[in-house]
C-alpha cells in the first residue's frame, strides 16, 4: 500500500537567490552557496530534475519510477490516462533576494511546437514579503507589438508593467503569455505546469558568473506574449478556521487554501487525483489509513490517489494542489 510521500528538495543556486530556504532547514549541496538558493523544487517531474522519495520503504525511488509501477493508484486513473509517466505539476518555493528577470512562458501549443514540452501557466502564493516587496504581473494597458518592441529596445519595458506591492497571503494567477517578474524581498510558493521553458526579456543589465550579460530570448518571447490586459491578476481568498477556500481552478491544476487551526478531515474518494500539500506557515500532522507524517513550514508532501481520506491536525496554513479531471479534460491534449 502506498503512503504519504515526502521528497528530497532539489535546490537551485541562482544569481538572485537568498538564504531563507537554507535557514528553513533545506540543505544545499556542499558546492552550493547557501546564501544564493533561489528555488527549492519540492515535487518535480521535469526531466533531469525528477523528485526522489525521502521517506518510507520507497525511499530513493524517483517519481517517474513510482508512476511506472503504481500508475493510477499514485496519480489517479484519469491523470494517468492523460499524462502517462509525466507528472503534471511542478511545485516549488522561490526566495527572491534580488529581482528576477522580466520574462514570459509559452502556452502549451507554442511550447509543444518549439520544445516538445508543455507550456507554463503558474500561480504564486506570497509566503512572506519584506517591506517594499513587489511583483510585476502583466501590462498596465493593451499594447501593440510595435510599442512593446520599442520599450524592449529602449530598456523601458518595466514602465509598462503592472507593479503590485505585496504582503504575506497574497495570491496571483499567471497564465502562460503573461509578462512578469518577481521583485526583491519576496518568498513565494509556486504551482505550475511541468515545464522549465522561460523566455528572458530583460535582466536589468545583470551579468552571470562568467562576467557576461545573461542570455535574453526577445525574439522567441514576442510570439509567446499576450498583449491584452485581462484585468487584475490578484486573487482574494480568506478561508474560515478549519476550512478551505478555492484559490485557482484551471485545466492544469486546482489549488485550495486551508486555514488549519485544530483539525480538518479531507475526503478524496471522488477526486481521482494525487494531492500535494505545501505548508507555508505553522505545522501539522497528516494521518491516513497508511500512516502518519509531520509537515512543517516550507515543506511539502504528496498524498497518493488511492488514499480516500486524511485528517490534518495542528495549526498551519496549507496549499492543497491536485488535478480536477473535469477541468483537465478541457485542456488541449499533447500528441
Amino acid at each position: 500500500m502506498l503512503y504519504p510521500l515526502k521528497f528530497k528538495p532539489r535546490l537551485k543556486e541562482l544569481i538572485w537567490g537568498g538564504d531563507k530556504l537554507a535557514k528553513a532547514g533545506k540543505k544545499p549541496s556542499p558546492k552550493a552557496n547557501p546564501e544564493k538558493i533561489g528555488e527549492s523544487w519540492e515535487v518535480s517531474g521535469v526531466p533531469g530534475d525528477i523528485s526522489v522519495v525521502a521517506n518510507g520503504f520507497l525511499k530513493n525511488n524517483n517519481l517517474q519510477e513510482l508512476i511506472e509501477v503504481y500508475m493510477g493508484d499514485l496519480v489517479g486513473d484519469s491523470v494517468y490516462e492523460k499524462y502517462g509517466l509525466e507528472f503534471p505539476v511542478l511545485v516549488k518555493f522561490i526566495d527572491a533576494h534580488d529581482v528576477l528577470s522580466v520574462q514570459v512562458h509559452p502556452d502549451d501549443a507554442l511550447a509543444e511546437k518549439r520544445h516538445n514540452s508543455r507550456g507554463k501557466t503558474e500561480m504564486w502564493y506570497v509566503v512572506d514579503a519584506e517591506p517594499g516587496g513587489f511583483l510585476y504581473v502583466g501590462f498596465k494597458r493593451e499594447l501593440s507589438r510595435e510599442e512593446y518592441a520599442v520599450a524592449v529596445e529602449s530598456g523601458s519595458l518595466s514602465e509598462l508593467l503592472e507593479r503590485y506591492e505585496v504582503k504575506k497571503g497574497d495570491v496571483y494567477f499567471i497564465p502562460a503569455g503573461t509578462v512578469h517578474a518577481i521583485g526583491r524581498g519576496v518568498l513565494i510558493a509556486e504551482i505550475q505546469e511541468t515545464s522549465n521553458i522561460t523566455y528572458r526579456i530583460d535582466d536589468w543589465g545583470r551579468v552571470g558568473k562568467d562576467g557576461k550579460p545573461r542570455q535574453l530570448h526577445t525574439e522567441l518571447a514576442i510570439d509567446a506574449i499576450d498583449f491584452s490586459v485581462p484585468g487584475d491578476r490578484r486573487i482574494s481568498v480568506s478561508p474560515a478556521f478549519d476550512a478551505d477556500a478555492r484559490v485557482v481552478s484551471c485545466p492544469h491544476f486546482t489549488v485550495n487554501l486551508l486555514n488549519l487551526e485544530e483539525k480538518i478531515v479531507r475526503d478524496y474518494a471522488p477526486l481521482d487525483s494525487f494531492v500535494i500539500y505545501l505548508c507555508t506557515e505553522g505545522s501539522c500532522r497528516i494521518v491516513s489509513e497508511s500512516g502518519e507524517e509531520q509537515l512543517s513550514a516550507l515543506e511539502s508532501i504528496l498524498i497518493p490517489a488511492e488514499e480516500t481520506e486524511i485528517t490534518l491536525y495542528g495549526k498551519a496554513t496549507l496549499l492543497e494542489v491536485y488535478i480536477d479531471s473535469a477541468e483537465s479534460s478541457s485542456a488541449t491534449d499533447r500528441h
